[in-house]
C-alpha cells in the first residue's frame, strides 16, 4: 500500500513494543513516527502548522497519560482522526467508553500482525476520505467504516428490526456474541437503539 502522505502515530512507552511495531508497520510500506508518551506526541502535534492526517495508534497502558486520556487530549484539541487502541487489560466498559467517543478499534494483545496492519490501513483510508470530504457525511462514513464484516453483518440485521434470537440462528453464532457485536455497532455509530440505527442507515 502506498501510505502517501498519510503518517501513523505511534504511542507506546515501552521502546521494545515500541520498534518492534515500527519495524512491522514499515516492513508494510507504512511511514510511522513513533513517541515515547503521550505528552512528547502532543508537544510534536502543537508544533505542526497543520493537522495531521493519519492514525493514531496508541497502547492503553502508559504513563504519565493513558491512552484512554491521550485520546480526549486529541478530541479536546479538535483532531477527530481515526483512533486505535492497544491494550492486554481491556474490558467492556473501557472498550464502549472509547468507542462512543469515536475510536476506531480496541485490539487485543497479543494481536495478529496482519489483523493490525489490516485495520490501520483501513483507518488511513478512512483518514484520508475525511481530510477530503470535511463534512458530517465523511464522520458518518468514518463511523461505518470502522465496523468490522461481522458487525455489519449484525447491523444490517438489527435495523430490519430482527431479534437476538434469530440474527443468531442465521449467522450460527450465540446469542452472547450478537449483543457484543450489536453493542459495538451501536457504541460506534452512536446510536441508542435499533429505530436510531435504522434512521441513521436511511440518512
Amino acid at each position: 500500500m502506498n501510505a502517501d502522505d498519510a503518517l501513523v502515530y505511534l504511542v507506546d512507552d515501552e521502546d521494545a513494543v515500541r520498534d518492534a511495531l515500527a519495524f512491522l508497520l514499515g516492513s508494510r510500506g507504512l511511514t510511522v513516527r513513533s513517541f515515547a508518551s503521550g505528552p512528547e506526541l502532543l508537544a510534536a502535534l502543537d508544533g505542526e502548522r497543520t493537522p495531521p492526517l493519519g492514525v493514531f495508534l496508541l497502547d492503553v497502558r502508559m504513563e504519565p497519560l493513558s491512552g484512554t486520556r491521550l485520546h480526549d487530549e486529541l478530541l479536546a484539541r479538535g483532531l477527530h482522526n481515526p483512533v486505535l487502541f492497544l491494550t492486554g487489560h481491556g474490558d467492556i466498559p473501557m472498550v464502549v467508553a472509547a468507542l462512543k467517543k469515536g475510536a476506531f478499534d480496541f485490539l487485543e494483545k497479543p494481536y495478529s500482525d496482519n489483523a493490525l496492519v489490516d485495520r490501520i490501513e483501513q483507518a488511513l483510508a478512512v483518514a484520508r476520505a475525511m481530510r477530503s470530504e470535511g463534512s458530517r457525511s465523511a464522520e458518518r462514513q468514518a463511523r461505518l467504516g470502522s465496523l468490522t464484516e461481522r458487525e455489519r453483518e449484525v447491523m444490517q440485521r438489527v435495523a430490519a428490526g430482527k431479534l437476538n434470537k434469530v440474527i443468531a440462528d442465521e449467522l450460527h453464532v450465540s446469542v452472547r456474541t450478537v449483543e457484543v457485536h450489536r453493542a459495538r455497532v451501536f457504541a460506534k455509530l452512536g446510536v441508542r437503539s435499533a429505530a436510531e440505527l435504522a434512521t441513521l442507515l436511511a440518512s
